[in-house]
């Protein structure tokens, strides 16, 4: 049960997950038509109102609809591979995803907090600033400096769990993760340590 509920924490990517428009307008997904979807299927992981309270399960709450959409369809097709969640995706219709995309992008998402405050502060350098030196640009530049993104390019992290966070960010580093269009996490995650990435990671959760 442990392992299912940590494969389909594969849902979203947070890291600085630079994400490209998806094929269709999210903008017409039906949030309502979604309801029955999410009951029965993405409660269990993502809560309900799609603040996840697992740690390995992403936190869906006021993501992208565009970047939501754009992960499912990811996992359908094969280009972002996880076993559980390219199950669950199979019997969904593109309708369903832009849908579920409405859904969760309207949702309330709620404030996290650091569970590591001097390592928070680390991370918040390499937020605001980047890692000078290892060509590790900052992660505001792309998501702003509350971490809200930007929509249709890249997701929101604020207040994302951290070891979700890192999760990720180790994926695209091994490029076991590679559907970030043009290499663009590849390419930075890359470039960070194992201790940058806990960092910047422990400094996202409790970002608002």
């Amino acid at each position: 049960m442990k392992l299912v509920v940590s494969l389909v924490a594969a849902l979203v990517a947070t890291s600085a997950f630079a994400n490209e428009p998806a094929a269709g307008p999210a903008s017409k997904g039906d949030p309502k038509a979604a309801e029955s979807i999410v009951n029965q299927v993405c409660a269990g992981c993502h809560a309900v109102d799609g603040n996840s309270t697992v740690a390995a399960n992403p936190r869906l709450a006021g993501l992208n609809a565009e970047y939501i959409d754009k992960q499912l369809t990811n996992f359908k097709s094969g280009e972002r591979k996880n076993a559980v969640m390219g199950g669950i995706v199979a019997s969904l219709s593109p309708q369903d995803m832009l849908n579920l995309a409405a859904y969760f992008s309207a949702q309330q998402p709620k404030p996290g907090t650091s569970k590591d405050q001097e390592l928070a502060q680390l991370g918040q350098k390499i937020f605001r600033g980047g890692v000078q030196g290892a060509g590790v640009p900052a992660c505001a530049s792309c998501h702003g400096p509350q971490g809200k993104g930007v929509p249709v390019q890249f997701p929101r992290l604020a207040g994302q769990h951290s070891e979700y966070i890192y999760a990720q960010l180790n994926n695209f580093r091994l490029e076991t993760r590679a559907n970030d269009g043009a290499k663009m996490m590849r390419t930075i995650a890359a470039k960070m340590t194992d201790a940058d990435m806990k960092a910047v990671a422990a400094y996202i959760q409790g970002l608002r």
